[in-house]
């Protein structure tokens, strides 16, 4: 029997918009007690994944036996535990974003 869920995100979403919607999938979904190690081992397990995925789209050899990989939906999956730590540690992505861009700004990139 399928689960039904009350999760709904709004058409054009903001960054907000996806940290508040991940606050609430972790709750629905039972996810409250994974510590931050937990969380950041499953976000580099999603890396890998989406490595993988972006490996088999450039046509690198790798595994023929392995399963399909959809780079889009591993790239989403990293998001996802990005929004995760973010929520964990109390960080505003859009402003570290900012911040971070700030600083990049200034530098000379060769």
């Amino acid at each position: 029997m399928k689960n039904e869920s009350s999760l709904y995100l709004k058409e054009n979403p903001i960054l907000k918009d996806f940290l508040e919607y991940d606050v609430k999938m972790v709750k629905e979904r039972g996810f409250e007690d994974q510590t931050l190690t937990q969380t950041f081992m499953l976000f580099l397990e999603e890396c890998g994944e989406m490595a993988k995925a972006a490996r088999k789209t450039e046509g690198i050899r790798n595994d023929k036996n392995s399963k399909e990989y959809h780079l889009d939906l591993e790239i989403a999956d990293v998001f996802m535990y990005l929004l995760r730590i973010c929520n964990k540690r109390g960080i505003d992505l859009e402003k570290a974003f900012r911040d971070k861009e700030e600083i990049n700004k200034q530098r000379t990139w060769s």
